[in-house]
């Protein structure tokens, strides 16, 4: 059959709308997808703590599986820097906000300001003050603190003398690990010489306050240290004066050169917290309050004005003893990385 130039052309013509038409269908359902997919917003404190790259990768990874998008933002410690990021994810409309408050009390009124606009709230590891978060999830910060005493005291079963190197004072879990070991010490006979408090976390102030107290270590048996960063550098403090190992020093985190520490003998112990189950169950969390579904949670605990919805994990003691078994047999950290100086 014979065509005609003009029918050849509205062939053509054809063809190209008929295609031209599929391809902004399917331009139009890919954009309602990407509309459609819930938005996480992610604030960190910082990444100077070894933990938070492990928490943020097994978020992120959870969530983008479960077909979230998360935007991870980083206040580098800068309080009024995570208000403005908080603010925009607000501006954003994201569905969640996961935040790691770098001050407790601080964050209140940026947080009522996202509930507000609709968006939940899960306050991350740290809880926040008086703003009615939608879900607290962390590791039971009381039992970490008693783990360490309980420690402590093993190794001093009359007693002994103890400085606290706690750290940031507007952590609320600093709080906490500190209520637990002064429990246990009361009840062990430990003797709480001094109080020092890390202002944001930082481990130079460790060595700071030792190099100006060294007194204390004339009398002390033990400095317990609220996290292994600051045990680094109470260690670093000890071995310059040639006393590490002959005080027990303790952290947690379970982090790779606090494990190393352990097994050369200048740190006595560690408290694990299985930071990639909290992370997981966490951006498990974060989706299911983005589409409304009910968290089964079994306990509350109370901001100071509310009472919010709280997931506990456990922690563990990490010493020479087990140390093989909870945190390399688990993969989180390899043999050969642990045992590096230990011939």
């Amino acid at each position: 059959m014979k065509v005609g130039r003009k029918g050849l052309c509205i062939f053509l013509i054809g063809c190209m709308l008929f295609t031209g038409g599929c391809s902004r269908n399917e331009v139009t359902v890919a954009a309602q997808e990407k509309e459609d997919m819930i938005q996480i917003g992610m604030c960190f404190d910082s990444f100077v703590i070894e933990r938070w790259q492990r928490d943020r990768d097994v978020f992120v990874s959870t969530a983008q599986s479960l077909g979230a998008k998360v935007d991870v933002q980083n206040a580098n410690g800068d309080v009024n820097e995570q208000i403005a990021q908080i603010r925009y994810f607000i501006k954003q409309g994201v569905d969640v906000i996961a935040i790691i408050a770098i001050d407790n009390g601080k964050l209140s009124e940026v947080v009522k300001e996202a509930r507000k606009a609709g968006i939940k709230v899960l306050a991350y590891d740290r809880q926040i003050s008086n703003a009615g978060a939608d879900l607290y999830i962390s590791f039971d910060n009381e039992k970490v603190g008693e783990l360490m005493a309980q420690g402590l005291a093993g190794q001093l079963p009359n007693g002994g003398s103890i400085l606290m190197m706690c750290g940031s004072s507007t952590d609320k879990n600093v709080e906490a690990v500190q209520n637990g070991f002064e429990k246990v010490a009361k009840e062990k006979n430990l003797e709480i010489k001094d109080v020092m408090y890390a202002s944001g976390w930082k481990p130079e102030e460790v060595y700071t306050y030792l190099s100006a107290n060294y007194r204390y270590l004339n009398d002390v048996d033990a400095i317990m240290c609220g996290n292994d960063s600051l045990a680094g550098q109470a260690v670093k403090y000890l071995a310059e004066r040639r006393m590490a190992g002959e005080i027990l020093v303790s952290g947690q985190d379970a982090d790779l050169d606090a494990c190393q520490r352990i097994v050369e003998g200048t740190q006595l112990m560690t408290v694990y917290k299985p930071v990639e189950k909290l992370a997981r169950v966490a951006a498990e969390s974060a989706v299911a309050l983005a589409k409304g579904e009910e968290i089964d949670t079994q306990e509350v605990i109370s901001d100071g004005t509310y009472e919010i919805p709280y997931i506990a994990l456990e922690p563990i003691t990490v010493n020479q003893e087990n140390l093989d078994q909870v945190i390399i047999d688990s993969g989180y950290h390899l043999k050969e990385d642990v045992y590096l100086n230990v011939k």
